[in-house]
């Protein structure tokens, strides 16, 4: 009867399928994170842009790739992964392709009015960055418990990477071939991947089940067969709601806000900080901050989390935002003077982020064992504005004092640093006991 009822439901893909096309969905889309950073110093100077709005550039994937977050992951729980994963890609392409064009018809003569048709289209590519919840969902749901987090720790470590890797090779391409073809290649790249993935991509067993015109309980019984052991319930919105009465849930944010919405927010301003502060040539800035700061940030946040299932995440908390507020303050006492000291204060911040990315999410289900997903939403979402928060307050430091603001800024990761370890200490003293124990309601 189970060969029977399997040979008439044909069920496409399967786990490992589905963790690869989310792995690239999520790596071709997060790749934004670095969209205006290489070129912030060309369109500041050519459209006449303030410190304040230079850094609004920078930060404008951002906003999008963090505030969709939230409703996207709702959405996987009604319909698949593939469907908002590359609804979010295809608005990436659409923002990339009206950039590309742009610059093909405009660009080295651009007008000060299309700075608000160029941060636009940066929203709108920015939307690639919220592939992120989607492609967690969709992953997990592939995979049984027991094997989610090698899928998981592999899907996050891989699409992390994106950054840090176009961040180092668009400094190289607009050498080589101009800014403009460099954005037609990324826009040509985007637009093949996003057909690859919805080529490719499949949805977990249920979702399946579901759309040949199963009912819940049916295709939940059948998608178990098949080795699925996530099923959605359709209660997200209550978990966002129970989640959010945790105070537990908004620590565990403003951690989150300055550990990751920090790495998406200096993944693109440390190559503006290393051409302007140092009059760097910009691929060997792109190198820098991609070894010195988000590649190490994305490797590092395995160790982050490893440590934190021996010593807890409270504690490793401490240690990462410690390094993190050392790593501002030799940058601040650099003063644009000194290469080596503000390269070890970029490394210091880079470790000290990735560490402190791997320990929050150690501490979400910790805290919020009865709505860890809505906990996740809310951490990963609003952790994540930081990346459009930041980089415009670093751009008043520049627009108030000048090249010297490139450094001076960093006094803003000092105060959030110091905020960061607090909070840590408070969530230390009253549960750093029990390491991995859940907190009881």
């Amino acid at each position: 009867m189970e060969s029977s009822s399997r040979e008439k439901i044909k069920i496409s893909g399967s786990p490992e399928i589905g963790l690869i096309m989310a792995t690239w969905g999520f790596f071709i889309g997060f790749a934004a994170v670095s969209l205006y950073g290489p070129v912030a110093k060309n369109l500041k100077e050519i459209l006449g842009l303030s410190g304040f709005l230079m850094g609004l550039l920078v930060a404008a994937p951002n906003l999008t790739g963090s505030l969709l977050r939230i409703p996207f992951a709702a959405w996987v729980d009604k319909v698949g992964g593939k469907i908002p994963l590359a609804t979010l890609l295809i608005l990436a392409v659409i923002g990339m392709g009206g950039l590309s064009t742009l610059l093909y018809f405009y660009y080295p003569h651009l007008e000060p009015w299309m700075y608000w048709l160029i941060l636009f289209f940066g929203f709108l590519s920015g939307c690639g960055i919220a592939t992120f919840s989607v492609g967690i969902a969709q992953t997990a749901y592939w995979f049984p418990e027991s094997k989610q987090g090698l899928a998981l720790g592999l899907y996050a470590g891989i699409g992390n990477l994106a950054p840090g890797l176009f961040g180092m090779i668009l400094p190289f391409a607009l050498e080589a071939i101009g800014l403009t073809w460099s954005y037609i290649a990324w826009f040509g790249f985007l637009l093949l991947g996003t057909v690859i993935y919805i080529l490719f991509a499949k949805d977990a067993p249920y979702f399946q089940l579901v759309k040949a015109g199963y009912s819940h309980e049916e295709a939940a019984k059948l998608a178990k067969e098949y080795g699925q052991e996530l099923i959605p319930t359709g209660s997200l919105i209550d978990s966002l709601k129970n989640s959010a009465k945790h105070i537990e849930t908004w620590a565990l944010v403003v951690l989150y806000f300055v550990s990751f919405g920090g790495f998406l927010a200096l993944t693109g301003w440390f190559i503006v900080f290393w051409v302007q502060s140092y009059d760097m040539e910009l691929r060997h800035a792109g190198l820098l901050m991609a070894f010195g700061f988000s590649l190490l940030a994305s490797v590092i946040r395995i160790f982050g989390g490893w440590l934190s299932d021996k010593i807890g995440g409270e504690l490793v908390s401490i240690i990462a935002f410690s390094l993190i507020l050392v790593g501002a303050i030799v940058i601040i006492f650099s003063g644009n003077t000194s290469f080596g000291m503000s390269l070890t204060g970029e490394v210091l911040m880079g470790a000290g982020m990735g560490i402190a990315n791997g320990a929050v999410f150690k501490l979400v289900p910790k805290y919020v064992p009865h709505a860890t997903g809505g906990a996740a939403g809310w951490v990963g979402g609003l952790g994540a504005f930081g990346g459009f928060v930041v980089p415009p307050i670093l751009g008043l430091f520049v627009q108030s004092q000048g090249v010297i603001g490139y450094s001076k800024g960093f006094i803003v990761y000092v105060v959030l640093a110091i905020f960061a370890i607090a909070i840590s200490v408070w969530l230390w003293k009253r549960y750093g006991k029990d390491i991995n124990k859940p907190i009881e309601d």
